[in-house]
């Protein structure tokens, strides 16, 4: 099992958050708390740095024990360039991705990740299909993937799964919920 302390946590929250009026969904509440909160309380300490892949730096990141990293490339490549900006700030030999929105995370993912892990790492697959931004990635395996795609001008994040030598873990049937609209706050249940 690889230990918490060569493993670096990388949440993204970075999106433009359209469907939800553009709100940085990083401090969306619900039930409460923000959805960064909620996602941090799903993989408790231990771990060798936090990071969060954001639009803009902001104080309270620091203040919840965060280091934020901007983007590295002009405009919005969506969540390749967040992989890549992450992976730039990992000092770690390992990286844990999350975006920011995926809730209902079983409280044993972190630990079922670490020891799972292939060549490449490891990434979810849930009820509804494969989850490419929730993972365990070796960071210079996910750094060279990520920017031969970015240069490419490829954006979608699922074209690095096949590029690397990666684990499946299926967690099926729980199902991580992805909240992108204000129905899907509303419908979603406390965790």
């Amino acid at each position: 099992m690889i230990p918490r302390t060569s493993i670096t946590l990388g949440v993204l929250a970075g999106g433009r958050g359209q469907r939800l009026g553009g709100r940085d969904k990083a401090w969306v509440l619900h039930h409460g708390k923000t959805l960064l909160q909620h996602t941090l309380s799903a993989f408790p300490g231990g771990y060798a740095e936090r990071l969060v892949s954001t639009r803009e730096d902001d104080a309270r990141f620091g203040k919840m024990g965060l280091r934020a990293v901007l983007d590295q490339r002009p405009g919005f490549a969506g969540p390749l360039a967040a992989l890549e900006a992450l992976c730039a700030a990992c000092t770690t030999p390992w990286l844990l991705t999350v975006p920011v929105d995926v809730q209902r995370i079983p409280d044993d993912l972190a630990e079922a990740l670490r020891s799972a892990v292939a060549r490449d790492g490891v990434v979810v697959k849930d009820a509804t299909g494969l989850q490419p931004l929730v993972g365990l990635w070796r960071t210079a395996a996910l750094q060279a993937a990520v920017r031969d795609l970015l240069d490419a001008g490829e954006s979608a994040a699922h074209r690095v799964v096949s590029r690397l030598d990666l684990a499946r873990m299926d967690i099926s049937p729980r199902l991580l919920a992805n909240l992108n609209t204000p129905e899907d706050l509303q419908d979603h249940p406390a965790p």
